[in-house]
């Protein structure tokens, strides 16, 4: 399986803020969730591999191609492969939504109109109402039906369901699962609605302060994760018994009790027979990963 995306090492540098050593992979057939609390790293990481910012070290590969220092030209080549979806509609606030479809038909020489209707009909988008006239959620569809109206490999998703009700976003989804029909596509989709990730995804990237935290297949959270509910006592059984190696035990306190981040949710019901232990979703998992203690 080739990857669509590489990158290796990737650093730039702000005032206040540092992009440390970022590697993601994004293979041909997967979709790759991106997470990450506001001001993480996750919009940076995404405008440098499409060469927005300049990164300050690292490398960069798009479709097996090195791009880190390519020519503006060849980037732009690349490009016709990609399709980007920011959180916020980027168009002309004057033009309507057909003009807006017959202007990307400049832009992309594989712009498919029909395919563009097809979706504006889908997700009940009017061609003849203008950009500022559309809600947040409705410029969301729009800019999502222009990326995908070209057909690209490679889908760039940064909070593409923000804004979208719950509905909408499952229409979204249903159209990313037909895209990814074709093993030759991958997405990389960047967001904060962790319950679409979990519909969708394949792997999951967290990154925080500028550094990757856990890069993971999404079944190793969802189905074999899990968080065990402890007593002070229990949790001093569990710390001493030599389940967890050194530096891998993570849990929260509260209140009520002690919660116990469990890689293997199996093997620790097995070992620990009276302590209860729940399925882990991502919200939770990541939670544990970047604020729990670690003994």
């Amino acid at each position: 399986m080739s990857d669509l995306l590489r990158i290796r090492n990737l650093e730039k540098h702000y005032e206040g803020f540092d992009l440390q050593n970022v590697n993601i992979d994004v293979p041909a057939g997967s979709v790759v969730g991106f997470v990450g609390s506001n001001g993480a790293g996750k919009t940076t990481t995404i405008k440098a591999m499409l060469g927005l910012v300049r990164p300050d070290g690292g490398s960069i590969a798009i479709f097996g191609e090195e791009v880190t220092g390519a020519s503006s030209k060849r980037l732009a080549e690349l490009k016709q492969r990609i399709g980007v979806v920011f959180d916020t509609c980027s168009f002309p606030d004057e033009l309507s939504v057909e003009t807006v479809g017959k202007l990307m038909a400049q832009c992309y020489r594989s712009w498919n109109a029909t395919a563009f209707h097809t979706f504006a009909k889908a997700f009940e988008l009017p061609l003849d109402k203008t950009v500022k006239d559309l809600s947040r959620g409705m410029g969301m569809k729009l800019s999502l039906i222009c990326a995908l109206s070209h057909n690209p490999d490679l889908l760039v998703l940064d909070e593409a369901t923000a804004g979208l009700d719950p509905l909408a976003r499952e229409e979204a989804l249903d159209i990313l699962r037909g895209y990814m029909r074709d093993e030759r596509h991958g997405i990389l989709m960047s967001s904060h609605i962790t319950s679409d990730l979990e519909k969708i995804a394949d792997y999951i990237v967290c990154i925080d302060a500028g550094r990757i935290v856990f890069a993971v297949e999404k079944d190793t959270i969802t189905d074999l994760a899990g968080i065990a509910h402890c007593r002070a006592t229990d949790y001093e059984r569990i710390a001493e018994s030599g389940f967890f190696a050194p530096g891998e035990l993570r849990s929260m306190r509260h209140p009520y009790g002690i919660d116990v981040l469990a890689p293997d949710r199996f093997a620790f019901a097995e070992n620990f027979k009276n302590i209860a232990v729940d399925k882990a979703d991502i919200d939770v998992y990541m939670g544990m990963m970047l604020k729990g203690e670690v003994r």
